[in-house]
């Protein structure tokens, strides 16, 4: 009867206005595991805390208490360290959609960051205003309309990321980061160093590795639905069984083995419909039961 339950999952029944945004709402069973750690993603993730505790630690000591926001790809240096009875909303926003959302910021994020560092007391009033409605539908809505508008505020001001740099990161996306970056900045009429550095500059990671990080995703999400590390391999574009075990253990610092019953990729089928936001709809709410790793042995 739910004993074996870690956290209760909303999500949008339908896309929002915004491409490139996804969003889930948790709450918390009280079955959360101290030193869970986040699985680095190929977005800028934003998690407002609405009630409850989260507290979290990286590899350096430095330690972030309530709502934060962690840069393009980071993640597996970072642990949650304690979490009690919270109910928090997780915003996963494309690094072009977050250049809008958080300004040149966005791209500066090398680290976890508290929200209130980035915008002050505005922080502290969106979480009260979500946590002050009644249900999940409508923060999902209060949210959307909040992004719509802090997007559409960044096309008036012109403060977005350039059209070049955006269609490199889409083509990257669509071709599930096998594309090559020189042929990239071929069809542009860049130089590959110019797409480099407006790259970075503007989405905080060169070309590559975003590329790379792309891959990854598909790739160990392809290993969590069973499929053979083989498989994943050649159908991900690796040269071998060998590059894709160097790749996996490079972001997550786990085998291709170990690396399937970690609950933030557990919870990304249930919250978010991977391989992307609106590929499944229907079901707006789910449970996510314990994964066995993290279940006490008997």
């Amino acid at each position: 009867m739910g004993v074996d339950v870690l956290w209760d999952i909303a999500r949008p029944k339908r896309p929002g206005r915004v491409p490139g945004v996804a969003m889930a709402g948790f709450g918390d069973r009280g079955r959360t595991p101290p030193g869970l750690r986040l699985i680095p993603h190929p977005a800028v993730t934003l998690l407002l805390v609405l009630g409850g505790t989260i507290a979290a630690e990286d590899t350096a000591g430095r330690q972030c208490r309530g709502s934060f926001a962690t840069g393009l790809g980071f993640g597996d240096h970072f642990r949650v360290r304690h979490a009690e009875g919270f109910e928090c909303l997780q915003v996963r926003l494309s690094p072009v959609v977050a250049h809008a959302v958080l300004g040149p910021a966005a791209a500066e994020l090398t680290e976890a960051v508290p929200l209130d560092a980035l915008w002050g007391r505005e922080s502290a009033r969106l979480s009260e205003q979500l946590s002050a409605l009644a249900s999940w539908d409508d923060r999902f809505a209060w949210t959307d309309a909040w992004l719509a508008r802090r997007c559409a505020a960044a096309v008036r001001s012109r403060a977005r990321v350039a059209p070049e740099v955006a269609w490199a990161w889409h083509r990257i996306v669509a071709g599930r980061g096998l594309v090559r970056i020189e042929r990239l900045a071929a069809d542009l009429g860049w130089s590959r160093k110019r797409l480099w550095s407006r790259f970075q500059a503007q989405l905080g990671r060169p070309p590559k590795h975003a590329a790379k990080l792309v891959r990854f995703d598909h790739a160990v999400h392809r290993l969590v639905a069973g499929q053979a590390a083989a498989g994943v391999a050649a159908e991900g574009g690796y040269a071998d069984q060998s590059h894709l075990h160097r790749d996996v253990v490079a972001f997550t610092s786990r085998t291709p083995a170990t690396v399937v019953d970690e609950p933030f990729l557990a919870i990304d089928d249930l919250a978010w419909g991977w391989p992307g936001p609106g590929s499944v709809t229907g079901h707006a709410f789910h449970q996510l039961r314990v994964p066995a790793a993290l279940r006490p042995r008997q």
